[in-house]
C-alpha cells in the first residue's frame, strides 16, 4: 500500500487519499530536504513561509485545502508589502502539495491556480554611487573608519564587489591567500555554484592583516560570540555613522560601483565582468555557451581594479557628513 493511502471499495478500483495534515506532509517533506543536504539558506526560508501556511491551515488535511485558502495566506504578505515572500511562499506551499501528490496524500495542486493572481515583485535597485569622483570620496571615508574590523569589511566589499552575505559568512579556509584566490562555496551563491575569485595584491594584504586580529575560523566573527558572524546590519550602519546615506550607498551597492566602472573603463569584456559578479544569464541558449570562466582576464582585471581604488581613495575628496 501507497503510504498515506487507502483503497477505496473494488466496485470503484479508485485510491482515495487519507485525510492527513498538510503541516504533517510538510514536515515529511522537510525531513527529505534535510536529507538531501539541501542548502541551509533555501530550508531556513522554507520553514518561515511554510510556518505562515501551517498557522492558517497547517490542520486541515492536505487534500482539502482549497486555492483560495492558501491564496488567503500570501495575501497577507502582500499587504504587508513583502512581494517576493509571498511568490516564494506559493512556491513553498507548491512544494508539500507536489510531494502529497507523490506521495498518494493528495490529488491536486491548489497553487496551479494561483498563477498570474498574485501580485508581480518590482526590481528595487539598490543605492550605490557610481561615479569616479563620488566613489572615490566614499573610499576615503572607509579607509579613514576607526573601527578596523569593520572598516576591513567594507574595504573588502570595495575591492571583491561580492555579495555582502558571501563575505559575511566567510570562513578562513576559503582563502589561499599565497594563491591569492577566494573560493566561495556553493551553499552560499545565489545561483547554487561554487565561484572562485581572484584577489588584487591589496586585498591580500587587508586579509593577512585582518587574520592576525581574529583567527578563529570566521573572518568576520561577532564580537558577542566569536562562533558567530558578525550582524548583517554592521556594514550599513558603519556607512551611516560616516554619514553616507541609505539613499547613496548601500553595502551590495558596491557591485553596481564596480560594474559601472569597469564597464565604463572599456578595458574588459562583459563576459569577464558577468563572470567575475557570479550574475546567472537569464538566457537559456547564452548560459549553454558561455561556459568558460575568463580566469585569466578576471585575474588581470582583480589587479587593475585594486589599483583603481588606490588611485582613486587618493585623487577624491571625502563625501562631506550630513548635519
Amino acid at each position: 500500500m501507497i503510504l498515506g493511502v487507502r483503497r477505496s471499495s473494488k466496485k470503484s478500483g479508485r485510491q482515495t487519499p487519507r485525510k492527513i495534515p498538510s503541516a504533517a506532509v510538510a514536515a515529511d517533506l522537510r525531513a527529505k530536504l534535510v536529507a538531501e543536504d539541501k542548502a541551509v539558506r533555501p530550508r531556513e526560508r522554507f520553514d518561515y513561509l511554510i510556518g505562515l501556511a501551517n498557522a492558517d491551515f497547517g490542520t486541515l488535511p492536505v487534500s482539502e485545502i482549497s486555492a483560495a485558502e492558501v491564496l488567503a495566506t500570501v495575501r497577507k504578505l502582500e499587504r504587508r508589502g513583502k512581494l517576493a515572500s509571498a511568490a516564494k511562499a506559493r512556491t513553498s506551499v507548491g512544494q508539500v502539495f507536489r510531494f502529497a501528490i507523490a506521495t498518494g496524500r493528495a490529488e491536486n495542486d491548489p497553487t496551479l491556480a494561483l498563477r498570474g493572481a498574485i501580485a508581480a515583485r518590482k526590481v528595487i535597485h539598490r543605492p550605490a554611487i557610481r561615479d569616479r569622483k563620488g566613489f572615490g570620496g566614499l573610499l576615503r571615508s572607509i579607509w579613514g573608519y576607526p573601527h578596523i574590523e569593520t572598516a576591513a569589511g567594507l574595504k573588502l566589499l570595495a575591492l571583491l564587489y561580492s555579495r555582502p552575505s558571501e563575505l559575511r559568512l566567510a570562513t578562513w579556509q576559503e582563502f589561499d591567500l599565497d594563491a591569492a584566490t577566494w573560493t566561495i562555496p556553493a551553499e552560499r551563491m545565489k545561483g547554487r555554484k561554487e565561484h572562485k575569485k581572484p584577489l588584487p595584491v591589496q586585498a591580500v594584504a587587508i586579509l593577512r592583516q585582518h587574520h592576525e586580529i581574529t583567527g578563529g575560523v570566521l573572518v568576520f566573527p561577532s564580537i558577542r560570540s566569536r562562533r558567530r558572524p558578525i550582524s548583517d546590519a554592521t556594514w550599513s550602519a558603519a556607512l551611516r555613522a560616516m554619514g553616507i546615506g541609505s539613499d547613496q550607498h548601500v553595502p551590495h551597492g558596491f557591485r553596481a560601483s564596480a560594474s559601472t566602472l569597469l564597464n565604463e573603463s572599456g578595458r574588459w569584456s562583459s563576459d569577464a565582468i558577468e563572470r567575475e559578479l557570479a550574475h546567472v544569464d537569464g538566457n537559456e541558449v547564452r548560459r549553454a555557451y558561455a561556459r568558460g570562466d575568463h580566469w585569466q582576464e578576471r585575474v588581470e582585471m582583480a589587479k587593475w581594479w585594486g589599483n583603481e581604488i588606490d588611485a582613486m581613495r587618493k585623487g577624491a575628496e571625502v563625501i562631506p557628513l550630513r548635519a
